[in-house]
This record gives C-alpha cells, structure tokens and sequence, in this order.
C-alpha cells in the first residue's frame, strides 16, 4: 500500500476516497524540519497551501513520486527539481474557475462600491457618507484582463453579461476570444480600462509584472483586482499610488507576503479591499479540488496515469535524455 503525506487535513469526502486504499500521514505542523523528516519514506505528498516544496525538501522524498496540489497554481513547488526526480506534479484546473470568478467580481463590486467604508460608516451613525459620491457603477465600463485563461474568460463572461462591460484583455498565448477585443501590448490593458483584473500564473516572467511604471499609466479613476498571486503586483509601488489617490483603488485575494505582517501599509487604506487568499476556498471549491488532487493520488497507487500532470512534458525530455 502506498504511503501518502497529506500536508494539511483535505475534505472529508476525498478521505474517504483514499481511505483504505492509500496509508494516510498528516504533517502535525508546517515547519521544514517536521516536512524533511515525514517526507523521506512516502510515495506521495497531496499538497495544500501551509507549505512550499522547494528543491531541499524533494531532495529529502527519496520514495515520492507523485505530488498533487489541491489547486490550480504550483508555484509553491519547485517544478525543475521534481522532474529531475522524476516526480509527477499533478494540479486541478479548472476545478475552481467559478469561485474565484465569483471573488473577483465580489471584490471589483466591493471596492466600487465600498462597501467595508460604507458599512464602518453606518455602524458609526455616520450617515451622512451616503451624499460622498465615491461610489461607481461597473455598467458600461472597461474591463481589462491580463491573462485570459479558464478564469480569465469567465470573469469576461460574467462582467458582459451582467454589467454590459466592454472587455479587452492581453494573453500573448490565444489568438482570438469572442467578444473580446485582444491587446497587442500590456500597457495599452493599463492606459485604457476602469478595472483591470489580473488572471496570470506565478513564475519568474510575471515577478512584478505589475510595477510602478505600469501603475501609472493607470486611469485615477480605475480600480485594480488581483486574485491569482500576490507578487504579480509590486505591493509597495500599490501602496504609494494607493495612498496618493493616484488610483481609485484595489480589491486584493492575494499579497506579497502571506500571512502579511501587522505592518503593512494597505492595511491603514480606505480603497483598498482585501481577502485572505480564500478565494478558491468556497465550501464547493474546497471539496471538489480535494477530490480531484486525491482522484490524481489514487490513480498514481493502483497503477494508472492522473489527468493532469503539470510537468508531463518536463517529465518526457528528461526520460527522454537518460
């Protein structure tokens, strides 16, 4: 029976799934010392967000040989030092589209409308915030989208259907979206929407993509949403422009830092909203990507190939040269 390191407790409905078919260990906490010792004689790891796979802890799986995210993003993992390994990385995709989706609208709506101002106001019996005139509508206004993946076209959708909003994003990969205007360059995403929503992966090409220069060609009335990775944004360069009112604000799934430290400067802003990272953490959501990273587990103990391998093809070269 293979012998499966969960890093945090998963969905009861997908332990269920491995119970009796797998051998279970949970880590007992999210430090580097426990991870390298409990790691060193399993055959798989079902990863959640409370630590990372860097290259010293695959150098410790000398057995692993399957590790599978409960989500869609591996940056948490070091992709290159697993398939030199020869570790399958499995992710869901897909599986928490609408969710998070659904967050994004929720915080362009919030911060559009701000609603954490106008709610803090009310309970001050500060009425009278009613007649600031800080609110604005999303019908008929321009969003822009950088990336235009699973996620990407589904907040397109969602924002055309529901608010009229014309929609242009920038994704140098696709060629052509219904209904959508594709920018030939990522400033032109900056320069022209009301709200740009950021729906790109992690990796060391997208570090910053977000920085001070493309900040200022921003709108002063435009609004900001990132719901996909925190270093994506240069988060001191939001902060400064957010704090100048240089922009009208931003609604934020993710940070830089996570947890963040009591310290952060968003955190003494009004046109900034945000949300602990929970955006794919829908009671929905949460089953069904746990489902499907142990569905990848499973198909790895009884001997056939999970769906989807993230590094399939790193996998096939690296065979490939031995």
């Amino acid at each position: 029976m293979k012998k499966i390191l969960l890093s945090k407790e998963i969905h009861a409905e997908a332990m269920k799934l491995l119970k009796g078919k797998v051998e279970l260990v949970v880590l007992p906490d999210s430090s580097m010392e426990t991870a390298q010792k409990m790691v060193a004689d399993v055959d798989g790891v079902i990863l959640r967000t409370n630590i990372g796979f860097p290259r010293e802890l695959i150098a410790a799986a000398g057995k692993c040989r399957i590790i599978s995210r409960t989500g869609v993003g591996v940056d948490s993992v070091d992709i290159a030092a697993a398939t030199e390994r020869g570790i399958m990385v499995c992710n869901t995709p897909g599986v928490n589209t609408i969710s998070v989706a659904e967050q994004t609208l929720a915080l362009m709506l919030g911060i559009a409308k701000q609603l954490t101002v106008m709610d803090r106001s009310v309970r001050a019996c500060a009425w009278k915030v009613r007649n600031s005139n800080s609110t604005v509508d999303l019908d008929g206004k321009t969003l822009g989208l950088v990336g235009l993946g699973r996620i990407g076209l589904e907040v397109a959708r969602k924002c055309s259907l529901a608010f009229g909003m014309k929609v242009i994003a920038y994704d140098p990969f696709v060629k052509a979206a219904t209904g959508i205007t594709l920018c030939s360059e990522l400033d032109e995403i900056f320069r022209a929407s009301d709200f740009i929503s950021i729906h790109v992966p992690y990796m060391d090409e997208t570090h910053h993509l977000v920085d001070a220069r493309r900040l200022a060609l921003m709108k002063p009335t435009a609004y900001i949403i990132n719901t996909a990775r925190g270093a994506i944004i240069d988060e001191a360069a939001l902060a400064k422009v957010l704090e100048s009112k240089a922009i009208g604000g931003a609604g934020l799934d993710v940070l830089e830092d996570e947890p963040p430290t009591a310290g952060n400067p968003l955190f003494k802003l009004d046109n900034v909203l945000m949300t602990p990272h929970s955006a794919a953490l829908t009671r929905e959501c949460e089953m069904k990507v746990a489902i499907e990273a142990a569905t990848a587990v499973l198909d790895f103990a009884e001997g056939r190939e999970p769906k989807y391998i993230f590094n399939r093809a790193e996998l096939g070269q690296s065979s490939s040269k031995k």
